[in-house]
């Protein structure tokens, strides 16, 4: 499986949209600093997430939310 994620700074400034296999292991990571991006924002909370089967449609996925269409629908329908 994989998973595509969104998680938000514990102080409601900062989100991120991110994949992985494994969440658990990857929320642990973003709280002990061991991610460069979301680091200086610790600590972090897990807002919703995805599961897929297939990892190209999670990673099409992903890319999407990063995008303007995709921020608006996270806004809309996922925060």
């Amino acid at each position: 499986m994989r998973y595509v994620y969104l998680i938000e700074s514990s102080a409601g400034a900062h989100r991120y949209v991110g994949v992985t296999s494994d969440i658990k292991r990857r929320l642990k990571d973003h709280n002990r600093g061991k991610l460069p991006h979301t680091a200086p924002h610790a600590p972090w909370r897990l807002i919703t997430y995805a599961a897929f089967t297939d990892p190209t449609r999670a990673n099409h996925f992903e890319h999407y939310l990063k995008s303007g269409s995709g921020h608006a629908f996270a806004t809309r329908h996922l925060w």
